[in-house]
């Protein structure tokens, strides 16, 4: 390992040498932020300061480790989403960015459709408990009710809702059945949707070291959607709201099978950032 005596020459290096190994650049950036504890900002006030021995040892263990696949978010144990920091690991899925923008559009159409002043919401597969903990921020009169087949992803969950001070009902069980018995206002699902025969085509940042079960789901990954579209009706207030997420080129599948369980709803596929589809939603009245 090269030693270096100053920040900014620690980021060059590594910068370059995850290039070398096909990774982006920015993540030697992210990673030397962790180790020396400073924000964006603060590492560029930074570049010139001395770095000991010890901190280039551990960052450079770390860019090591994201050249062979590992995420940077496993190494670093958080990511971002909505504004808020949330703790990930290797039991739940990293959150995206897409999944800001389903978060967004269900609050544009509760405020528009709902006239409850605590309207109950449920997030189905909640993993890291991204939906439903910024929900609850977003909406602190909401009641959020969150589900997850892992325990431990549900422990990650619980963690992160403490961490930012809200109240979640997390339920472990499969889907909808830890709900099955109460009525919601909003229903959100963020499911596995990936066709197992799509695994090759994954980095191998996401194919080896994110959870399967977060990711595939049977029957070219609509498996899912098809068991809670069959499940909702009886489980929605009218009126209601459904918010999915979805690979892009499942936006007609899933919107039939919404459709098929609720003829009378208002269905349609919203675009992520990228003009992929990315989300369909239903609106119940």
């Amino acid at each position: 390992m090269t030693k270096h005596k100053f920040v900014y020459e620690a980021l060059k290096r590594a910068s370059s040498f995850l290039l070398d190994h096909g990774r982006e650049e920015g993540a030697a950036r992210i990673l030397l932020q962790h180790e020396l504890g400073l924000s964006y900002s603060g590492l560029i006030a930074a570049m010139r300061d001395e770095i000991s021995e010890q901190q280039v040892e551990n960052f450079w263990s770390n860019v090591e480790l994201h050249a062979k696949g590992v995420p940077v978010q496993h190494l670093t144990g958080t990511e971002e989403f909505y504004g808020r920091t949330f703790h990930v690991n290797a039991d739940v899925l990293i959150p995206r960015p897409e999944t800001e923008e389903l978060v967004e559009e269900a609050l544009k159409l509760i405020e528009r459709h709902l006239v409850k002043k605590q309207p109950m919401i449920a997030d189905i597969g909640t993993g890291s408990g991204v939906i439903a903990i910024t929900m609850k921020c977003e909406l602190p009169q909401a009641q959020v009710t969150a589900t997850d087949i892992s325990q431990p992803a549900l422990r990650v969950a619980t963690q992160n809702a403490e961490a930012l001070g809200v109240e979640i009902d997390f339920r472990l069980g499969d889907l909808t059945q830890p709900i099955e018995h109460e009525k919601w206002d909003v229903i959100l699902s963020n499911p596995p949707y990936i066709a197992y025969a799509e695994a090759s085509g994954l980095s191998d940042s996401v194919r080896d070291f994110e959870p399967d079960d977060a990711l595939f789901a049977e029957n070219e990954g609509l498996a899912l959607y098809e068991k809670m579209a069959i499940q909702f009706p009886k489980l929605l207030h009218n009126p209601g709201i459904i918010g999915f997420e979805i690979g892009y080129q499942q936006s007609e599948a899933v919107q039939k099978m919404v459709k098929d369980a609720f003829p009378s709803a208002f269905v349609y596929c919203k675009k992520d950032i990228n003009k992929n589809d990315r989300m369909v939603f239903a609106i119940i009245e």
